[in-house]
């Protein structure tokens, strides 16, 4: 019995009520070596630094604030692309920006 025990093979981790622990999530990536943000965190963290309203800044509130910058741009840009195909036009014009609903 006390040779079972000890016999070496990796065991899980057991959660609460003897279960096994779940993996951990990890972030979706559909190529290897994809970034998570397309805005480069540095000038990010610069232009929060710049406001001196901020004492501090984590990494992870750097990194929100970066993806809902790339999820704010996005949406200005679809819904004034859609604007332009309204009016039968390939290319965005200002008009287009401050036509936005």
């Amino acid at each position: 019995m006390a040779a079972a025990a000890g016999s070496g093979a990796p065991r899980e981790e057991e959660g609460p009520g003897g279960d096994a622990a779940a993996p951990q999530p990890q972030a979706p990536t559909s190529v290897p070596g994809a970034r998570l943000s397309r805005l480069p965190l540095a000038r990010v963290k610069a232009l929060v630094k710049a406001d001196p309203d901020v004492t501090l800044a984590g990494q992870e509130a750097i990194f929100i604030l970066a993806r809902a910058a790339e999820l704010f741009v996005e949406t200005i840009a679809k819904d004034a692309y859609c604007c332009a195909q309204q009016g039968k036009r390939k290319t965005l014009q200002r008009r287009d920006l401050g036509t936005l609903d």
